[in-house]
């Protein structure tokens, strides 16, 4: 049903798309034959042409517009382009039989050259359904073999005579149409093979998506618990409220937390990772002024920045521009984006925070003046469980998904995220969001 559904569908796009043409085509052989031959003729094949035509483009719209996806309406469509077809071929051999006619016994040029160009734009264009292109080759065929076939029956020439030199050259034509057929046909069913194999393997690997999505959930899910216990026993000893520690337990203690810590992180990723790519992360959409929240996240990064020996500079910013977002991921966009730039940063180093409006747009700037990256990175910066190499990288490293994952979220924010390095100089991350005007901030109060 689903091959015979993208048969029908291809078939009429293709004679939608070539309508003009075929138009062109009677046109032309209207005028020549009303110039030539007879006026009658050329008004009436004309006419009998383009009632079959609107016919054919009446229901190749009722095709187009078709989305029930039933066997019994394919059928049915496909039953009502075979008579459009025997209909259209009739309106063209008509006109053929008509001036062949009219002509006499002779060397049926005119009239045989456009029955050959109907025949071989069928051949190359109604390859899609098979059994209208076999009416169409059956139809064009007959009247090909029997308007020369006739001349001989009629006049009854020798074996010299032009007359049978035009009716071997018509089975050459036809030979050659029907093999024209035959490859168009062959590559058609194999680029509908490819399409259906291209779709099994899609299936296949939307499954297999599934299953590796669920088993992430599952199994971050069911370390986070035993983790948090770990992590606040572990802290509980490096605190010094379960007692004095020996002293040489402190080191490995402490590497035990940062450990966990690490391990905490990945896990918190991992299930943002999956919830983006399975489309499942929700977005609470809201009025942020920006300042605020860069002050806001200044502050709640302030304390890894002294872990690092780096200070966090909030610059000159615009306490008026605001943004339609989610306050929370916004704050996890900012987190990733500052973490990376303090690790990245020289110890008693800084790192400088700012708004810029360009527009209609408003730039979040994360500027550090570390070790920089290096060119062509961009795919490790927001690549998945990567890392920028550098002989300067502290010992303190990340999940490599953090960077992936703010990409991600801004893209849900209709966002973007860039940025500008030099070697040995530093970075500039560039977050860029619409901005909202105070019309649209209005409008999002009074709807919330």
């Amino acid at each position: 049903m689903q091959q015979l559904e993208q048969q029908l569908k291809d078939f009429v796009r293709g004679g939608i798309k070539l309508f003009w043409q075929r138009q062109a085509m009677f046109a032309g052989a209207t005028l020549l034959t009303a110039y030539y031959m007879s006026l009658q003729i050329a008004i009436i094949s004309y006419l009998f042409c383009e009632i079959s035509e609107f016919l054919d483009l009446y229901i190749s719209k009722k095709v187009i517009s078709w989305s029930d996806h039933s066997l019994k309406t394919a059928r049915h469509y496909h039953n009502m382009l075979m008579f459009s077809t025997v209909l259209s071929s009739f309106s063209i051999v008509q006109y053929v039989v008509l001036v062949s006619y009219s002509e006499g016994p002779a060397l049926h040029f005119a009239p045989l050259f456009f029955l050959f160009c109907a025949a071989l734009f069928a051949a190359m264009n109604n390859h899609q359904l098979p059994k209208v292109l076999a009416v169409r080759l059956v139809i064009y065929g007959a009247v090909f073999l029997l308007i020369p076939a006739y001349d001989l029956w009629v006049v009854r020439p020798g074996l010299k005579s032009d007359l049978w030199l035009q009716f071997a050259t018509t089975l050459f034509v036809l030979y050659f149409i029907l093999d024209s057929a035959r490859v168009m046909l062959g590559v058609y069913r194999k680029s509908l093979q490819q399409i259906d194999e291209l779709c099994t393997e899609r299936d296949r690997v939307s499954a297999a998506y599934e299953v590796q999505s669920q088993f992430v959930a599952v199994v971050s899910h069911e370390l986070r618990t035993p983790l948090t216990s770990i992590k606040g026993a572990l802290g509980l000893m490096n605190s010094g409220a379960l007692g004095t520690l020996p002293t040489e337990m402190v080191g490995v203690a402490k590497i035990a937390q940062k450990n966990s810590d690490r391990l905490a992180l990945l896990i918190d990723d991992l299930l943002d990772l999956q919830k983006l790519e399975a489309g499942k992360m929700t977005f609470n959409f809201d009025t942020i002024n920006l300042a605020e929240l860069l002050e806001e996240s200044a502050e709640a990064n302030k304390s890894y920045g002294g872990l690092m020996g780096v200070t966090i500079n909030l610059m000159a910013r615009d306490n008026s521009l605001t943004v339609n977002a989610d306050r929370d991921r916004l704050m996890q966009v900012l987190a990733n984006v500052l973490s990376n730039a303090i690790k990245f940063s020289k110890h008693g180093g800084r790192v400088e925070l700012s708004l810029e409006k360009s527009g209609g747009k408003v730039r979040i700037l994360v500027r550090d003046y570390g070790v920089g990256i290096p060119e062509n990175s961009y795919d490790k910066v927001f690549g998945r469980f990567t890392q920028v190499d550098s002989s300067d990288q502290r010992e303190i490293g990340g999940t490599g998904l953090g960077m992936s994952i703010t990409k991600q979220i801004l893209a849900g924010h209709n966002a973007t995220i860039d940025f500008t390095s030099t070697l040995g100089e530093g970075t500039t991350f560039v977050v860029e969001l619409d901005l909202l005007d105070a019309d649209d901030s209005q409008c999002t109060q009074i709807a919330a």
